[in-house]
């Protein structure tokens, strides 16, 4: 038997946030790749590797502490708020923050960096 999906549904503003956010980072990294004279490809697949291999594991963390949790009965989820998919003892609700974080934090570290000026890039540090 499934439940209603409460859960499921009350992640959904916050993913709504995540991806304007999401949105808004892209378009700031390729105006400022543009305003620096560099194609915006560029680091893209360093970044993009990175972050997979970072939320890969932030997804396994996330997948064997909460099973540890709701397995020693820590936590719990009223069945009939869940969607009833379940990995292991956890609902498939309970990965919606971490998907959430690993598209967030790089979207703010784009935001809140300090554009630099080509001849920073170009100049060796003493």
């Amino acid at each position: 038997m499934t439940g209603s999906g409460a859960y499921a549904l009350l992640a959904l503003p916050f993913f709504a946030a995540v991806a304007v956010v999401a949105v808004v980072a892209g378009i700031v990294a390729a105006r400022r790749a543009r305003a620096a004279g560099r194609r915006s490809a560029t680091g893209r697949r360093i970044a993009l590797v990175t972050g997979l291999a970072a939320g890969v594991a932030l997804l396994v963390m996330t997948i064997v502490f909460d099973n540890v949790i709701v397995t020693l009965r820590i936590v719990a989820y009223d069945p009939a708020l869940i969607s009833g998919v379940k990995l292991g003892a956890i609902p498939i609700e309970d990965l919606a923050y971490s998907i959430a974080a690993i598209v967030l934090l790089p979207s703010l570290w784009v935001l809140f960096a300090r554009p630099t000026r080509p001849s920073q890039e170009e100049e060796p540090t003493r």
